[in-house]
C-alpha cells in the first residue's frame, strides 16, 4: 500500500507559535520524549521557546521525586527532555504565588516555591490548579522555526482548563479538533510497519 505523504505535510493554517499555545507532533516524530506528544509553550519570542508536554505522565507519584509536597495527590508529567532532575509547575493561582511568570488568560508558570508549598500544606494548591512537570522542552534561537518549516509540528490555541486537566487522549482530541486531513493523523499507527 502506497501511503500519500502529503497527508503528514502541515499545510500552515496561519497560526503562529507564541505562549499560550501549543505544538502538535506529526504523528511520527521520532523519540519517546515528543512522540505525539502536546507541548504547551509557556515562552516564546527571537531567543527561543519553552514548553511542557501535556500528555505524558510519569509512572510515580510526586513525593518520590520531591518531599516538598507530601500533600499534592495530582499527577507528575515529564515536561520534556531539558533539566529532567528539576521539578516545574504551571498554575492558576496567579499573583497569590509571588514572582509567577503570566503566561495568558489565568495561567502562570513558576513562582516563588515555598509559597508554593504552604498552598499545598493547606490545601488551597492542589491538583485542580497546579501542574508538576519533570524537566521542560527547550529550542534555542531559530530551532523551533527549522521544526516547523520540517513538518514536525502544528500550532493550536488550547483552552486553559485543557492545560491544567488535560485528558489521557489530548494528542487525539486536538488533532480531530483540527479537523481536515489531520483526522486521519488520529487513527493512523504509531509503527504501521507492526501492521
Amino acid at each position: 500500500m502506497k501511503i500519500n505523504s502529503d497527508l503528514f505535510k502541515i499545510k500552515s493554517n496561519n497560526v503562529a507559535p507564541q505562549k499560550g499555545r501549543i505544538l502538535i507532533a506529526e504523528p511520527f516524530l521520532p523519540g519517546s520524549y515528543f512522540n505525539r506528544s502536546i507541548i504547551f509553550l509557556v515562552e516564546h519570542n527571537a531567543q527561543g521557546s519553552v514548553g511542557f508536554i501535556l500528555n505524558k505522565k510519569v509512572d510515580f507519584d510526586i513525593e518520590r521525586f520531591s518531599e516538598e509536597f507530601p500533600k499534592y495527590k495530582g499527577d507528575i508529567f515529564l515536561g520534556g527532555p531539558v533539566n529532567i532532575e528539576s521539578l516545574y509547575y504551571i498554575h492558576s493561582l496567579g499573583n497569590a504565588i509571588p514572582n509567577s511568570i503570566h503566561i495568558n488568560d489565568n495561567l502562570y508558570w513558576g513562582g516563588n516555591v515555598d509559597v508554593l508549598k504552604q498552598m499545598v500544606d493547606q490545601e488551597v494548591a492542589n491538583e485542580k490548579n497546579v501542574r508538576f512537570f519533570l524537566g521542560y522542552s527547550g529550542w534555542d534561537k531559530g530551532q523551533l522555526s527549522d521544526e516547523l518549516t520540517d513538518d514536525s509540528w502544528l500550532v493550536s490555541d488550547i483552552s486553559p482548563s485543557m492545560v491544567l486537566a488535560p485528558t489521557p487522549q489530548l494528542w487525539k482530541h486536538m488533532v480531530r479538533k483540527q479537523g481536515g486531513k489531520y483526522i486521519l493523523w488520529e487513527n493512523f499507527p504509531e509503527n504501521p510497519g507492526m501492521n
